[in-house]
């Protein structure tokens, strides 16, 4: 029982102090009179993915690759098939071709490369460097070619950034203050979640990868979930699905470079034998689903979502 509320109290910690955090950092970015699009770009990507990274890292820390590598693997497929399905099962998702052709490429690129980490067995200090320049290449020519001129795509970043501004405007200590508690709850609740998940996983002979792609991937992920699900039901799905592509390039490139220059990842063979593929499979179908007619339609997100209890289902069985 007290595992159980360490578990459930990590993952409340995790959804309060990453949406204080982001809150918090876009409040601090529009004091310093940043743009909105640099705040939907930087701030939001990297905040969005905040508790994926502090679980990962403090999963790392612990000697936990299983937790580690999975909790990234498990939230990209969480991501695309409970959240992006959700949207879409809620409201019909419009992508913008341009926007899409874009995002979509960095996407195929950073899942190979996180497949190519994932089958070489590790993910090394030089690894996680040239993974974290990439990304922040990345970064740099979409804030460049989207401040040049107004499109869709520069569009979304600024709506993005104003989904996740403060209901009233804050002053400059305030706006630290709750980004710094926002961190400290990301601390604590990425401890408590990582902790219990390693007892749960001890206790009932399960291991350590199967608890991360599927309890702790879905715990990090509810951040995600609760922006999307507010965001659909606002008819704002286009954000909701912006935010399931930035967030799955931020923890393949950000999340596994990020940690791995602190601590040198191993990867569990696992991962490389099911679940790789399996977030694979479903990031090929999120592209296909949303080219066909340049939509995700109900349908498709119905199926998604049944998607994800059949992937959850069969991972706690195998």
């Amino acid at each position: 029982m007290l595992t159980v509320i360490q578990i459930v109290g990590g993952i409340a910690l995790l959804v309060v102090g990453g949406e204080a955090l982001v809150r918090g950092s876009v409040a601090v970015a529009q004091r310093l009179n940043l743009s909105p699009l640099f705040i939907g770009i930087a701030l939001v990507g990297f905040g969005s993915s905040m508790p994926e990274f502090m679980t990962s890292l403090r999963a790392a820390l612990l000697d936990a690759p299983g937790i580690t590598v999975g909790n990234v693997v498990g939230s990209n497929i969480t991501n695309i098939l409970l959240i992006a399905g959700l949207a879409a099962a809620v409201v019909p998702i419009k992508t913008d071709p341009d926007a899409f052709r874009r995002d979509a490429s960095v996407l195929v690129i950073a899942t190979l490369i996180g497949a190519a980490v994932v089958l070489a067995g590790g993910v090394g200090r030089i690894a996680g460097l040239l993974m974290i320049t990439l990304l922040l290449s990345y970064l740099g020519f979409t804030f460049v070619s989207e401040r040049q001129t107004t499109t869709k795509a520069s569009e979304l970043h600024v709506a993005e950034a104003e989904a996740l501004t403060l209901s009233r405007p804050v002053g400059l200590p305030l706006s630290l203050l709750i980004t710094g508690l926002g961190f400290g709850a990301l601390l604590v609740g990425a401890n408590l979640l990582v902790g219990g998940a390693v007892t749960v996983a001890r206790g009932v002979g399960m291991s350590e990868t199967v608890i991360g792609v599927t309890l702790v991937a879905f715990g990090t992920s509810m951040p995600e979930f609760a922006v999307t699900a507010v965001a659909a039901f606002r008819r704002q799905s286009d954000v909701a699905i912006g935010n399931v592509i930035g967030s799955n390039i931020f923890n393949l490139l950000g999340v596994l470079g990020f940690t791995a220059v602190i601590r040198p990842i191993a990867v569990p063979a696992e991962v490389a034998q099911i679940d790789l593929w399996v977030m694979i499979i479903v990031t090929a179908a999120l592209i296909a689903f949303s080219l066909s007619g340049w939509r995700l339609s109900r349908r498709e997100g119905a199926l998604l979502m049944g998607g994800y209890a059949v992937y959850v289902a069969a991972r706690l069985v195998i």
